[in-house]
């Protein structure tokens, strides 16, 4: 330490040095998030308003936020210019003003004039449910094909918001070399996103074809592939480790991994087996998001076996079960080639009655936890999908 002229002390770095001041990462600062939960009087939504919160507060803390506080208003309908009541949205802005919220977070979807008005009354930025996953999605997309599904997904929704998400709305001067058209930069703004969606969807699908060359290479090799779908953060990934000891990044937050990731492991007896690991799906996963990702899509329908995995310890895991199915019939899954792989059983205390009660509610089951690496009735599922197109155990 030397002392300057002022007379304060400043480090160095070693002797003969100049006197250079230690530099500090400069972070920016943390959102801090006001969540907002406004379901339909009456409806289910309404009965697990709570939990839903607690999901949308995940996905914020996933997305980098701090959580101020929670509103909750249950409607008999949202109204068309601002979703919650006049006197709803005053009581929203005193709430966020007094917790120093920077950011307001609507757990249901606003269209493009509600967000626009509720910015306006509110001076706070404002994203509903969708916004914020395609947001967790651009920055958690690793491979080149997933930050192009995440892009057009984010044009997509983007194109009608226009009015509320750019800021130089201002119409082009006239003069000589401009005139013409005289279109306002919004509309310049519309065929430029509409251009790059073409481009995208181009690229995408010249991506789709190469997959479709990739797979039929694999099927002349005649090794099964067993698809990994089911709701965020239920497991995927550690039941992918723990089977084939793979290095797969495990992290107990929403949305941890994006990218398909595909692994072959021996199973014993000259049996090998393919394990794809798909992105999640969420409640009210944003459908631009569900349409753009064809890679995982397109892994999930063209595999010998679907392993929906579940998190048997969530208290909501019937609903999540539900929400997954529903994607799967879209997607017309023949339900014969879905198990349900009920994970984390470390975690239940009635383990017994629990496979007992899911036995007897769906047609092929295995309960398992990857924690433990209690993994017998997944395996022979797997040994089965391996013999002569077997589609059980037995």
């Amino acid at each position: 330490m030397r002392p300057s002229r002022d007379g304060v002390r400043t480090p160095v770095t070693g002797e003969g040095d100049a006197c250079i001041p230690k530099l500090h990462d400069i972070q920016p600062p943390a959102e801090r998030a006001l969540l907002v939960g406004a379901p339909r009087r009456g409806t289910r939504d309404a009965i697990h308003v709570v939990e839903h919160l607690d999901e949308l507060a995940r996905l914020a803390d996933t997305a980098g936020a701090t959580i101020v506080g929670r509103l909750v208003q249950q409607l008999r309908t949202p109204t068309p210019s601002h979703y919650l009541g006049k006197g709803k949205v005053a009581a929203l802005g005193q709430q966020a003003a007094e917790s120093g919220a920077t950011l307001v977070l609507f757990d249901e979807e606003l269209s493009p004039v509600q967000g626009k008005n509720l910015e306006s009354a509110l001076e706070l930025r404002v994203m509903d449910r969708a916004e914020l996953i395609l947001d967790i999605f651009a920055t958690r997309a690793r491979s080149k094909e997933a930050r192009m599904e995440v892009e057009l997904a984010q044009l997509e929704y983007m194109l009608p918001r226009l009015a509320r998400m750019w800021v130089h709305l201002s119409r082009i001067r006239g003069g000589i070399g401009l005139r013409g058209p005289g279109e306002t930069q919004i509309e310049t703004d519309r065929r430029m996103i509409r251009t790059k969606i073409s481009r995208l969807k181009r690229d995408l699908a010249d991506a789709e074809r190469h997959r479709a060359l990739l797979r039929h290479g694999r099927g002349r090799r005649s090794i099964p592939t067993a698809a990994l779908v089911g709701y965020t953060n239920a497991g995927k990934s550690s039941l992918l480790k723990a089977v084939t000891r793979a290095d797969a990044f495990v992290e107990d937050r929403l949305f941890a991994t994006l990218d398909t990731l595909t692994r072959e492991t021996d199973l014993g007896g000259g049996r090998r087996v393919r394990l794809v690991d798909t992105v999640g799906f969420i409640r009210k996963l944003p459908h631009h998001l569900v349409a753009s990702f064809g890679a995982t899509l397109e892994e999930a329908s063209g595999a010998d076996l679907l392993l929906h995995v579940i998190d048997a310890s969530h208290p909501q895991w019937e609903e999540q079960v539900t929400v997954v199915d529903r994607v799967l019939d879209d997607l017309a899954i023949d339900p014969e080639r879905v198990v349900h792989v009920f994970n984390k059983m470390d975690l239940m205390p009635d383990g017994e009655a629990f496979r007992d009660r899911v036995a007897g509610r769906f047609h092929a089951t295995a309960c398992v936890s990857a924690v433990r690496r209690d993994l017998g009735a997944l395996l022979a599922w797997l040994h089965g999908v391996t013999g002569s197109g077997a589609r059980s155990p037995g």
